[in-house]
């Protein structure tokens, strides 16, 4: 059984009327427009479902818990309101700020990015580099009070909208291909400019950039922790990211798989319903168990990470796994749909081409099995089964 605390159930009924009538009802036309609407964010930030956890101080509930984060991610999926990203501002850049920010930049930033008047992004893929951040060309030189940047960033989730962007690049003159700055860039610096917005396969509300930096002047204010240590720091921040991509990846599937009861219930094949073909009622009974299966796994994430036990093996087999779920579910879903699943006035749809990305970002399936794969053979897990 899933455990949330009484206020989580009230902040879910509440983010559900939300989305019910500040988000859901404009989904279409900013998918025609190619991007949300910005005054999203500030309905969010107003009435506290955009950043839970900042302190008190900073206009947050002051709450880390990340079941909270769990429930804007489940009932987002619900809604199909996947393309309104607000997590990316919230849980994965917003906690830059707390884990490595100064006190000074907390004051700065965290404030209107609780309110949404500030949009957060953070850059790292290259037109080279996606999964190998060790691969990234974009160079911080170190010109005494400020940090010379340059190179460019492509596919950046919230490109368009963002007002700050947390810039990795390797740090000129250092021995290590790990050695990395991680610069806080903001909207208006000379030298910033942003590229076209993608068109994708998929999620076409979600504005995705390419970003450019031709000797932008990065004030050492703007430096987010000890330059040298930003590629650790970015690790750090993984686990965290692919759970995230989990328990979106698993309330989507558990969506598909409604939409597609309903429809073979419905839908008639040679005098009855396609519900009733034993065909139909495997293929279903198989993926309701595995998607259970998974969300007791999510969960039991989400448990260990609030009690700072998370590991990376833990994170890459939640994202691995409920990716590759989700697109089995999808797969079937269009199927058992025929030619009304191929539609785009059916759910699923766009369902489909929107999740084709979740077994590519935040590092690929393949990196997963990788990571994963490396962990089974490691003398720590060796010692385990001793």
């Amino acid at each position: 059984m899933r455990t949330f605390t009484e206020d989580q159930i009230m902040f879910r009924d509440a983010y559900r009327k939300f989305l019910a009538t500040e988000i859901a009802p404009y989904m279409e036309e900013w998918r025609e427009a190619g991007i949300v609407d910005r005054a999203a964010y500030k309905k969010a930030g107003d009435l506290g479902f955009l950043m839970v956890w900042p302190d008190e101080k900073y206009g947050g509930m002051g709450d880390n818990d990340f079941r909270y984060e769990q429930i804007i991610i489940e009932e987002t999926a619900r809604v199909g309101c996947l393309e309104f990203f607000n997590t990316l501002h919230s849980r994965l850049v917003g906690p830059y700020f707390e884990r490595f920010g100064t006190p000074e930049q907390r004051e700065r930033f965290l404030p209107k990015c609780v309110s949404g008047e500030t949009i957060l992004a953070v850059a790292m893929t290259e037109p080279g580099a996606g999964s190998d951040l060790a691969g990234i060309r974009t160079t911080a030189e170190d010109k005494g009070d400020h940090f010379l940047l340059n190179g460019s960033k492509t596919y950046i989730s919230n490109g368009i909208n963002a007002d700050v962007v947390i810039v990795a690049a390797k740090q000129v003159g250092a021995d290590s291909k790990h050695a990395m700055v991680l610069l806080i860039v903001e909207r208006g610096m000379p030298g910033f400019e942003r590229g076209r917005k993608l068109k994708k396969m998929g999620l076409p509300a979600q504005d995705t950039a390419e970003l450019f930096f031709n000797n932008v002047k990065v004030p050492k204010a703007n430096v987010l922790g000890e330059p040298g240590k930003g590629f650790y720091y970015l690790m750090e921040g993984l686990a965290e990211e692919r759970l995230i991509g989990a328990v979106g990846y698993i309330a989507n599937a558990r969506r598909a798989f409604d939409i597609t009861r309903d429809f073979v219930m419905q839908r008639n094949l040679f005098g009855k319903a396609l519900s009733e073909q034993q065909n139909t009622q495997f293929k279903m009974a198989e993926m309701d168990s595995e998607i259970d299966m998974a969300q007791v796994y999510v969960d039991h994430c989400v448990t260990e990470h609030n009690a700072g036990r998370l590991t990376s093996t833990m994170g890459a087999k939640a994202k691995m796994l409920c990716s590759e779920i989700e697109w089995k579910m999808l797969d079937l879903g269009v199927q058992l749909h025929g030619g009304a699943g191929y539609m785009d006035e059916y759910p699923i749809s766009r369902m489909f081409t929107d999740a084709r990305i979740n077994r590519i970002y935040a590092g690929t399936s393949e990196v997963m099995r990788l990571i994963i794969g490396r962990d089974v053979f490691s003398q720590k897990y060796q010692s385990m089964l001793a």
